[in-house]
């Protein structure tokens, strides 16, 4: 088992560990290290020493820059401390109320495009083989899920282009309430999606010493489900909050002398929203995540003697 894993079956079990675990993680300085840094830093993870509070920069380096999997370093905008910076400008324009559909298609294909690029980068990839024709339905189920989603996140803008919608009660309805339920969904779909794979082959289970036992297709359900749920929570409360203070601020004697504030205020609570909620849906379930022994295929109960097995959820 990868010393990442290692340190997440031991340390991130509760939901406030992890909480506490990853606000540390997403510390954006960590993007400064280069790649031998980062890689000596996962070597020392896995040496079996007792680390000190100034290996601690190392354990940081380790969790936030390698992958699991395959102990390779991640590629620097695709790691975790990377998802906010360059998410929150996507996130912020693509719930602008823009004036046509082209600029809202734009925003929607950048943002759905980094998404599907950074679930991809950050699956569990413990039971894939280098293969032309793995790779080619790889990237056609990518381009599928980035083309469906940026003209499903686009509807909103569509539907009041295409039906000349001037009512502002059905304004709001577009631009503030339906796209919270479409964010969450095409968040789930575009995780399930690119990720869809796991669910296919399986992915690498451990008994409670660490050992692989073997592919389970139940646990890369699981593991790809669990971190749909995770990143549509994040995209449907970012997509929320902002949209329902603005509602409210709006009814207020400040905002109706000033209307131009409603945009500032938008853009600022969504980067926080976004901001606070990427640990917290990293934390929703753990990193290194457990599956019954009854929910697993029968060839692999033997090895459970725990009752359960383990598998890399993904992130």
């Amino acid at each position: 088992m990868d010393p990442n894993l290692l340190f997440w079956k031991s340390q991130g079990q509760s939901l406030l560990s992890r909480l506490h675990i990853w606000f540390n993680l997403l510390d954006p300085t960590s993007l400064l290290s280069s790649d031998a840094e980062i890689k000596n830093a996962h070597r020392l993870l896995g040496s079996g020493q007792k680390l000190n509070e100034k290996d601690g920069r190392a354990q940081t380096l380790s969790l936030s820059s390698v992958h699991a999997d395959s102990g390779t370093v991640l590629p620097l905008i695709f790691r975790p401390p990377a998802l906010m910076p360059i998410s929150a400008p996507l996130v912020v324009a693509s719930l602008l109320p823009h004036s046509s559909v082209k600029p809202a298609l734009f925003w929607q294909l950048l943002l759905h495009s980094y998404s599907a690029g950074f679930n991809y980068a950050n699956r569990n990839s413990s039971s894939e083989e280098q293969s032309n024709n793995r790779s080619l339905k790889q990237l056609l189920l990518i381009a599928g899920t980035v083309s469906y989603a940026t003209c499903a996140g686009a509807l909103p803008q569509i539907f009041i282009n295409r039906l000349g919608v001037r009512s502002a009660p059905i304004q709001t309805l577009f631009r503030s309430i339906l796209p919270v339920p479409l964010s969450a969904v095409l968040a789930f779909f575009n995780v399930y999606i690119v990720r869809s794979g796991e669910s296919e082959t399986g992915i690498q289970v451990f008994d409670t010493n660490g050992t692989p036992v073997g592919l389970s297709k139940a646990a890369g359900n699981k593991a790809v489900r669990e971190t749909a749920l995770s990143r549509a929570a994040l995209f449907g409360t970012t997509a929320a909050v902002p949209n329902l203070l603005v509602l409210l601020l709006q009814r207020t004697r400040l905002f109706e002398r000033s209307a131009l504030l409603a945009a500032p205020v938008r853009h600022i609570s969504v980067a926080l929203v976004l901001g606070m909620m990427i640990p917290v849906s990293f934390s929703l379930f753990p990193q290194l995540g457990t599956i019954k022994k009854d929910n697993v295929e029968e060839e692999l109960r033997a090895a459970a003697d725990g009752g359960q097995l383990y598998y890399h959820r993904g992130l």
